[in-house]
């Protein structure tokens, strides 16, 4: 009798364990995103811009002690900038205006060690203004870092009279440019140093209550957004949006930064060696962006304030890649099918196919009046109800042996997914989900032939 009822105790404990773990799955379904966070994840590429003292002494990481006169640019041109971004594809921009030496780059009234210091312009110039005015006029949307870690500022070694400098700084920051898509926060560094994060938050949600706030895990009830881990433009899959940190779950979409130039954040002379070719960039995108995530391409003007020639032309010849790709979409030319799945297949990413209601699988099929070639779909879920998907198929007709064949299989699909396999050739394809924790909710279900690319 003893043993029944220890068997009976340990099936119960295995059923609460199971609704525990159940319910925790639902739980993390059931978060949404913020409307700003739909939008941002929605811009999908960025471009970070590294521009200071370092850009004119060869350095990557200051330590606080260059002279202002250092920074003197003399063909400073934000327009050529952003005319080239624009070009690239990206949809906005993060300045840094105060990497870890703790030069600003806009004239603040908290310190001197600034522009206001140097000889550009006469003392009288502001980068992070130019530049922000520059995005804007190339439709771009504008963000800035500030570094919490400063190697200059004497107040850094009193934790209260430098969390009252930092605030002052990003209050300028905050009030004076316009709206702000994102604000990084960077860890780096910061020798031990102990911030005020609560205030820092409360300071930028005053004036920009939908910037979105980048954060690495550590920071985690503090950020919008999650650092990848790495600065190589990598994004592990399964990529899941809500994140469980010490039992505080959240959405937190996560973003890759990776520099243009091999390990390299700010400029450098004879440096062209270290440009990324136009296939790194490709399979980086699909790397990042084709596995739900947001691409930060790391840029740095030259010691001139121009974007190197080199670099214009490889983020023109990316930019047009990714046009190039775009429109191949099969999808658009399926044979007139059920009308039910229209939403899904028309290149609009503002509608969307709904699986049936208290559904947990659904399907979505494309057909074709004649055999079509494709190696690549991208699938978008709809996210501002959460993410459901939990285990997909991509699956094509088999005519000779009458039955649905798979061709690509995963778990999240997310903002977006890209799926590469070998060239086939089907008049009927389809996106079969497997499971959802609700009921699926796909933007987009695209087919591409876009060639042999960098293995995945």
């Amino acid at each position: 009798m003893k043993q029944a009822r220890m068997t009976r105790f340990l099936l119960l404990l295995i059923a609460i364990a199971g609704c525990i773990s159940a319910g925790a799955q639902d739980a993390a379904g059931d978060i949404r995103p913020a409307p700003y966070q739909v939008a941002w994840q929605d811009l999908e590429f960025g471009v970070i811009i590294h521009f200071s003292t370092n850009t004119f002494l060869n350095q990557e990481w200051g330590d606080g002690t260059a002279n202002p006169s250092a920074f003197n640019p003399t063909q400073f041109d934000p327009e050529q900038w952003m005319k080239a971004i624009q070009g690239s594809g990206a949809k906005y921009v993060v300045l840094v205006a105060k990497h870890h030496d703790g030069f600003c780059l806009w004239p603040t009234e908290q310190t001197s060690y600034s522009v206001k210091s140097s000889p550009w312009k006469g003392g009288k110039g502001d980068v992070v203004g130019e530049v922000a005015r520059a995005a804007r006029k190339y439709g771009l949307k504008f963000g800035v870092y500030l570094s919490p870690w400063d190697r200059h500022e004497p107040k850094y070694k009193d934790s209260a009279e430098y969390d009252k400098y930092y605030n002052a700084e990003l209050e300028e920051l905050a009030t004076r440019y316009g709206d702000l898509v994102e604000f990084w926060l960077d860890g780096a560094g910061s020798a031990g140093h102990i911030y005020n994060f609560p205030k820092i938050i409360e300071t930028l949600r005053t004036y920009q209550p939908n910037a979105i706030v980048f954060a690495d895990t550590g920071l985690f009830e503090y950020g919008d957004a999650r650092w990848v881990g790495n600065e190589a433009g990598i994004v592990d899959y399964e990529n899941w949006n809500v994140i469980d940190r010490h039992g505080y779950r959240r959405w937190r979409p996560v973003e890759a930064d990776t520099p243009l130039r091999d390990k390299h954040w700010f400029w450098h002379p004879n440096d062209e060696a270290s440009l990324k070719g136009l296939d790194t960039l490709l399979d980086t995108y699909d790397k990042t962006v084709g596995r739900g995530a947001q691409l930060m391409l790391g840029l740095a003007p030259d010691n001139r304030g121009l974007l190197p020639d080199s670099d214009v032309k490889r983020l023109e010849e990316f930019g047009a890649a990714l046009k190039n790709r775009a429109k191949g979409n099969l999808s658009l030319h399926h044979f007139a099918g059920p009308a039910e799945f229209n939403d899904a297949l028309d290149g609009d990413s503002d509608t969307f196919w709904s699986a049936p209601a208290d559904s947990h699988h659904g399907e979505i099929e494309v057909q074709f009046d004649h055999p079509v070639t494709f190696d690549h779909t991208v699938t978008m879920e709809w996210l501002n109800e959460g993410q459901h998907v939990q285990k997909y198929a991509i699956e094509i007709w088999s005519e000779p042996d009458q039955k649905w064949k798979a061709i690509a299989d995963g778990q999240a699909i997310g903002h977006k997914k890209t799926d590469t396999f070998p060239p086939v050739t089907a008049k009927r394809v389809r996106l079969h989900i497997l499971s959802s924790t609700e009921p699926a909710r796909i933007r987009e279900f695209q087919l591409y032939s876009w060639g042999a690319v960098t293995s995945h």
